[in-house]
């Protein structure tokens, strides 16, 4: 799944002026269809933030293991002094997190999934996979943004995108992340850029359109040993506006906002080494509602 006005690029550019945000690869806060980034910074777990992020930090992907760790705080007990075994507090819904039974769609269009069905599920699972789509590394390729972008969006909003887009991707952007005018990273290095979808969030229904949120957690930065722009990660929460086709769901416009973010972890950050060979051997998914 593409996120202004700073630095001259324009609302219409699909960028935002967040840092950190994952989703088009270009880090804006909000976008609204149609409308006609040394040593090795892995060596300590927190970074004070840049100033120059705010310009050139693309897509935002969390990492997996709060949950593990929050479980780990409360495996002693259950805070009410029982051992775990009280009853004071009300517990999830186990729907919120339950599979639905719908299997993945098998088809693809390119390299992003495809065959979602017409349905409340469909909606949620087409948005879900346009988010990864839209946080992938091939967003900094030109020719790869335009299949992306024409994949997931509709026609005429592709194309109010495209040229905004590709100007917005200028040499001098991919420079600051580290990546060469193709959006290659420099040899012995590895650019990330992913991002991870925790959840989503059916908005509004409507049989040929859908708005769905889709709750995320983003990867994004430079893995290599002169590295001066670390992967770092974030949380956001995208918004978009489906409209059935005869290709199937399409977004036609959407926003994002930060958050809800949970308290970070206390795991120190892995050596840059460790991250370059986690995204090399740890493939992606095809999420379903």
């Amino acid at each position: 799944m593409s996120l202004g006005d700073e630095s001259g690029y324009g609302s219409g550019s699909g960028r935002t002026d967040d840092g950190y945000s994952t989703i088009g690869g270009t880090r804006q806060t909000r976008t609204r269809l149609p409308d006609g980034e040394g040593g090795d910074g892995y060596s300590t777990p927190r970074r004070p933030a840049r100033n120059s992020r705010s310009l050139v930090t693309v897509v935002g992907v969390v990492v997996l293991l709060i949950a593990a760790i929050a479980f780990a705080n409360m495996g002693g007990g259950g805070g009410d002094g029982s051992g775990g075994s009280g009853n004071g507090g009300s517990k999830p819904d186990s729907s919120s997190t339950a599979a639905t039974g719908t299997k993945p769609v098998t088809g693809k269009n390119g390299s992003i999934p495809s065959g979602f069905a017409h349905d409340e599920q469909g909606a949620q699972s087409a948005a879900s996979n346009f988010a990864v789509a839209l946080g992938s590394v091939g967003m900094f390729k030109k020719d790869s943004r335009h299949e992306i972008v024409n994949t997931i969006y509709t026609a005429e909003a592709a194309a109010n995108l495209r040229d905004p887009q590709d100007a917005a991707y200028s040499a001098d952007f991919l420079g600051k992340l580290g990546l060469d005018p193709d959006g290659n990273a420099p040899q012995g290095s590895t650019f990330v850029s992913r991002t991870i979808p925790v959840g989503t969030k059916l908005e509004a229904f409507e049989g040929s359109t859908a708005k769905v949120s889709v709750w995320y957690t983003g990867l994004i930065g430079m893995s290599g040993p002169e590295s001066t722009d670390p992967v770092s990660t974030s949380w956001k929460t995208w918004t978009v506006q489906l409209s059935w086709t005869n290709a199937g769901w399409r977004a036609v416009s959407d926003t994002q906002k930060d958050g809800p973010a949970p308290v970070p972890g206390d795991v120190a950050a892995s050596s840059s080494d460790e991250i370059s060979k986690a995204v090399k051997e740890y493939g992606g998914f095809t999420y379903a509602r």
